[in-house]
């Protein structure tokens, strides 16, 4: 048996070559360097360390010498937001209905890696993994903290009372448009466009493959280099960015629980600790890459998703479940009812847009920078699964996940603001967005439990980021190989945290992040074309599958080698199989 199934993925391989890989005598990674048990690309790797190392430069030393560089990046930020907010929203409008075309459309039936492609990880560890890398401590850190802000801040859009039930109905739903459909749309994108040339056409799994439809063989050249050092330098600031500001809140956490709640030593809440935390949680996502995708950060995945449950689970006990569940449906109803006008809601017409649309557009652009780095290790898990799978499993339940933590968390947050004694929103506005998750848990039973499991989970969600993006950067700076030295993994995990305490301590965080979300206009022009070379790939792909070449080849194999290498589950080649017109199969 075990003979017939590599047998099978041998002729599987070899078909898929033959037939749908570009003519070309490039491979991945076939120009690298290979010393000292790195496998690197001659140009993207050493650049990408040259420009990290000059922005780092820039950004400490620049106010030393009389550079403003945080008021440049916040006047940049500024400029874009002001001027082009309304094609961040248009475009992300753009990708949710191109993705939904794919879906449901002919192309839906496509496989990711070819017809005999298996799938490399279940259905759980893939949607475990999909949380932790896409948005999972963004949702730890503002689940609480946004819903209060519109409850007193409501958005124009709404037109409600601010401290009222309407505005608690307003905030849920600006909360979940959010985090709902139009990030994963995003994601779902890129992830799609970088899976989808990677495992169909065996390029290398890096960002200037999609652009092979347009570039061809330019992808090799210096076309290719900038466009994959553009995406090296938004993944790492991205990632150490998030990780320097983040740790605010570990750090709260402990100081929170440890001192206020359980009456313990309090531990104080400074850079030297953050660096500390810093070191400690890169530590960790070192032993994590190290260990591989599937050893390391496949496992550690599915530990963060059961915490994620349990502290959940919990709330929705120990918390206001009634009004949880009826926040929930309530919220979709109000997102439901107006996604479409959200969608489009730039401010410019309506009085008092200004508080939404700030809030909007910084979304959007922090999405579509962080896109290659959330697309990128979605396509390196999602080998096998179907074009429509793909996409179902990206944008919907993801989405929905969230929206039913948020009313959890914001909910209950509500719930006490509403009903109760308004604890939690007292302290948020006092002490800041940091402090709102563990005030919140502290207003119901066992709240220094679930502190705990809060903070915990905070630091589980910054080592799954950490480890996934540093084997995304691994990719990049490869040459696009799948598979990547144990040496050059544990690399870049050190580099992301050293470049994220460097930038703490120097205090060039803030000033970097704004930096960082900028790359995002690029990033937007760039997706917008992706989605036509996509659309030129996937259609080339279904020409293929439906041609008689196709149809004789898989009957000549089988013939031949007596072996079926028709899947159940893949309607399409089991149409071809049976012998019926392959243009009816669709």
């Amino acid at each position: 048996m075990a003979d017939s199934d590599e047998t099978t993925g041998a002729m599987s391989d070899g078909l898929q070559v033959e037939l749908f890989h570009p003519e070309s005598d490039r491979e991945p990674g076939d120009t690298n360097i290979q010393a000292l048990g790195f496998d690197i690309h001659p140009v993207v790797f050493p650049v990408a360390l040259l420009i990290i190392g000059a922005f780092i430069a820039l950004t400490i030393l620049g106010p030393r010498v009389g550079l403003d560089v945080a008021g440049a990046y916040t006047w940049l930020f500024n400029f874009i937001g002001e001027n082009f907010g309304w094609f961040y929203l248009l475009a992300v409008n753009i990708f949710i209905v191109v993705l939904l075309f794919f879906a449901f459309s002919k192309y839906g039936k496509i496989k990711i890696g070819g017809v005999q492609a298996e799938k490399e990880f279940s259905d759980f560890s893939w949607m475990a993994m999909l949380f932790s890398a896409g948005m999972g401590i963004g949702l730890m850190f503002f689940s609480v903290s946004e819903p209060l802000y519109y409850f007193q801040n409501v958005p124009g859009f709404f037109g409600a009372e601010a401290g009222t039930g309407a505005a608690a109905s307003a905030a849920m739903a600006q909360t979940f448009f959010h985090w709902g459909f139009h990030p994963w749309a995003v994601y779902g994108l890129v992830g799609l466009g970088l899976a989808f040339f990677s495992f169909n056409r065996g390029l290398p799994l890096t960002f200037r493959s999609i652009f092979w439809p347009l570039l061809g063989e330019r992808i090799y050249g210096w076309p290719g280099h900038l466009i994959d050092l553009v995406t090296v330098f938004a993944t790492l600031f991205g990632l150490a960015t998030s990780l320097g500001l983040g740790v605010a809140q570990v750090n709260t956490g402990l100081s929170y629980v440890g001192g206020d709640l359980l009456g313990l030593v309090s531990i104080p809440n400074t850079p030297l600790v953050q660096v500390l935390l810093i070191a400690g949680i890169t530590g960790i996502a070192t032993l994590s890459v190290a260990a591989g995708l599937d050893g390391g950060v496949k496992r550690l995945s599915t530990i963060n998703l059961y915490l994620m449950f349990a502290l959940l689970g919990f709330l929705l006990i120990a918390g206001p479940t009634v009004f949880i569940l009826g926040t929930w449906v309530e919220g979709l109803g109000v997102y439901f009812n107006n996604i479409l006008a959200l969608g489009f809601f730039r401010g410019t017409l309506a009085p008092g847009g200004g508080t939404v649309t700030a809030w909007t557009v910084f979304y959007w652009g922090w999405w579509i920078a962080w896109s290659p780095f959330v697309g990128m290790f979605i396509a390196r898990i999602s080998k096998g699964r179907t074009v429509r799978e793909f996409v179902l499993g990206v944008l919907v339940l993801p989405a929905m996940f969230s929206t039913i933590w948020l009313s959890t968390f914001g909910g209950s947050a509500l719930f006490n603001s509403l009903v109760g004694n308004g604890a939690a929103l007292a302290t948020y506005n006092d002490l800041g967005q940091t402090v709102a998750m563990f005030a919140m848990l502290e207003q119901f039973p066992l709240g220094a439990i679930s502190g705990i499991l809060a903070t915990l989970l905070v630091i589980t969600f910054f080592v799954t980021s950490s480890d996934s993006g540093s084997l995304v950067v691994d990719h990049l700076t490869s040459g696009g190989k799948h598979d990547v030295p144990k040496v050059q993994r544990i690399f870049w995990a050190i580099t992301e945290g050293l470049v994220a305490a460097i930038l703490l301590y120097g205090g060039g965080l803030t000033a970097l992040q704004t930096a960082a979300i900028t790359t995002g206009l690029p990033f937007a022009v760039i997706l917008c074309l992706m989605c036509y070379t996509v659309y030129l790939g996937l259609s080339n792909e279904y020409e293929i599958l439906e041609s008689e070449e196709f149809a004789e080849t898989i009957e000549e194999l089988s013939d031949r080698e007596n072996v079926d290498v028709v899947t159940s589950g893949d309607e399409m080649v089991t149409d071809i199989r049976e012998g019926d017109d392959p243009a009816s199969s669709d």
